[in-house]
């Protein structure tokens, strides 16, 4: 309400609606979020909230706790994914300033995602109710010197490749899985390619196992084995020439 004219009389002004929060959460997961945080207790050290999806950090000696209690205590029965997060900002190729460690997409500073982070590496998982129809996002910190969690192969058997995957990429080690080895890689690939310290560069210095010459395809020549080609081509053409003259 305004008087806008300064003759006493008062106009109705109409306020736009503020927008919604994209990142609000309804009944359901808010419930499931209250529920995961009072049966973890002091295991939980942040929450957040992501595009409606409950975001739990949680201790890194609860990490398989958490699991179980997603599982069996809030009908989390299916896992999406286990997976890593390295949060060091991504070096640019063939830059020899040390002091710009950022790729044009990425911080130049060690910045954290939701729910925070108390180092460079952590683990995630996403867990949901097929019956309920919700899902949380589960995180934890990893030692950087240590790269150990536990692992939650006996809590969700379909951890089983995504352990594997994480171990093999990021460099960390689940403990208890029944059989940690490559996945995608051979056995003597040397470092995680999904670090972001990583030189991919290294292919060029030092050809992957694996890398073997092949012979081009017709037509793939390369344009000095093709011009060769044609000169050859036309050396004969010409020698035929002679021969019939």
């Amino acid at each position: 309400m305004t008087d806008t004219a300064g003759t006493g009389q008062v106009e109705a002004v109409e306020v736009a609606d503020a927008p919604a929060d994209p990142h609000a959460l309804d009944a359901a997961h808010a419930e499931l979020l209250e529920r995961f945080e009072r049966e973890l207790g002091d295991a939980v050290i942040e929450s957040a909230r992501m595009h409606g999806t409950p975001v739990v950090r949680v201790r890194r000696d609860a990490w398989r706790q958490a699991g179980e209690v997603a599982k069996s205590r809030l009908d989390c029965d299916y896992l999406s994914f286990v997976s890593g997060l390295d949060w060091m900002p991504a070096p640019k190729e063939g830059d020899d300033d040390s002091s710009d460690t950022s790729s044009p997409v990425q911080p130049q500073e060690l910045t954290y995602g939701v729910a925070g982070s108390e180092g460079r590496f952590q683990v995630f998982a996403f867990v949901q109710s097929t019956r309920h129809h919700v899902g949380l996002i589960i995180k934890a910190d990893v030692d950087e010197q240590a790269m150990l969690v536990e692992s939650w192969v006996a809590v969700y058997p379909g951890a089983d490749w995504h352990e594997r995957e994480c171990w093999e990429m990021y460099g960390v080690v689940f403990d208890g899985h029944p059989a940690l080895r490559h996945l995608y890689l051979p056995s003597e690939f040397e470092g995680h390619p999904l670090r972001k310290d990583f030189p991919l560069l290294s292919r060029v210095v030092k050809p992957w196992p694996g890398l073997v010459d092949v012979e081009p395809m017709p037509g793939d020549d390369t344009p000095a084995e093709a011009s060769a080609a044609a000169e050859a081509s036309a050396a004969d053409g010409d020698a035929a020439d002679g021969d019939a003259g």
